[in-house]
């Protein structure tokens, strides 16, 4: 098999010695074309070729951000190709949280999933998922055009993407997004973000609007996120093979955010419980509106701020080796 791999050579778990040896391992199998990135959207260019050059398998080792691209750039280059007749998805664990590796059931130990890959690969295991897609409106040089993108495992309105771009900011001065970062900075952004005028409005057809939403986390599988080896599971009922699920909060008093924490934090069957939540389970099709614009997250990468973004399930999108 002809296999692409899209290596991001600024991933934070692993190293050059690393990435050398698990590129030997991988050559072993399969006849390996190696590209790593070089900029922001690179691995989505790279991917949207795959088919069209004859390569059966696309393989990344990266973390959420990387892996996100490459799957978009899998879909959108054929979005009418069915999953089964687009080349093989594979992840190698390379960033710092790797949520969407853990969702599949793989190690987080790059060296220990390449060697899972590799094995699933001679099996011929794969397993075909759902996966979420948003769609928004920007603004670039007074032109307005639609924008859609698909997401492996969350996408978020309000506080979280709030906490996203805050971390980015820190990682772009060169510091790693340590599990002990993103709660520091979580703390941080509570105290000033605005708690009081809730701008987030959800509607979905042949429902009656929820107003009064502070924050919108939407999932496509659980855990959310980790925090560290700790998982984050404010809607434990998602999978990839359901529709998405939503967790909106109405209230952002420091009772009502300490009593959601303590409910999706650690291992979760059961949905969170309060009258301040607003929740959703196997949904194909909803909107999220804003009153102002609000910060964006999709695979725990900032993409602005936006008035309304609209989510759809894409079941039975992608074909993963497991």
């Amino acid at each position: 098999m002809r296999a692409l791999l899209l290596v991001n050579p600024k991933a934070t778990s692993t190293n050059e010695r690393v990435r050398d040896v698990l590129i030997r391992a991988l050559e072993s199998e399969v006849d390996l074309h190696v590209e790593e990135t070089a900029y922001r959207g690179h691995a989505r260019s790279l991917a949207s070729g795959a088919h069209a050059e004859g390569y059966g398998a696309v393989i990344v080792l990266g973390g959420d951000g990387t892996i996100n691209e490459a799957v978009n750039g899998l879909l959108t280059a054929e979005p009418d190709r069915p999953a089964r007749e687009r080349p093989l998805f594979a992840a190698i664990p390379g960033g710092s949280a790797n949520v969407f590796v853990r969702a599949l059931g793989l190690p987080n130990d790059p060296v220990e999933a390449t060697g899972a890959v590799l094995e699933a690969l001679a099996a011929g295991r794969r397993r075909t998922i759902g996966l979420g897609q948003a769609i928004w409106r920007e603004e670039s040089a007074g032109v307005s055009r639609t924008v859609s993108r698909h997401f492996t495992f969350c996408a978020g309105l309000g506080f979280d993407a709030e906490v996203v771009r805050a971390v980015e900011g820190i990682r772009s001065t060169g510091q790693r997004a340590l599990p002990t970062r993103y709660v520091a900075t979580t703390v941080r952004r509570f105290f000033v973000t605005d708690r009081r005028h809730p701008a987030l409005r959800l509607t979905r057809p042949g429902h009656p609007d929820v107003d009064g939403i502070f924050l919108a986390i939407v999932s496509n599988t659980a855990p959310w996120t980790y925090a560290g080896s700790i998982p984050i599971n404010p809607t434990p009922l998602a999978s990839f093979e359901t529709g998405l699920d939503l967790l909106g909060l109405k209230r952002m008093s420091l009772p009502a955010v300490l009593g959601l924490a303590r409910q999706i934090i650690g291992p979760r069957e059961s949905l969170p419980k309060g009258e301040q939540l607003v929740q959703l389970h196997d949904v194909t099709e909803f909107t999220l509106a804003a009153s102002r614009p609000v910060a964006f997250q999709l695979d725990g990468d900032y993409l602005g701020e936006y008035e309304s973004v609209t989510f759809r399930a894409v079941p039975d999108a992608l074909q993963v080796v497991v």
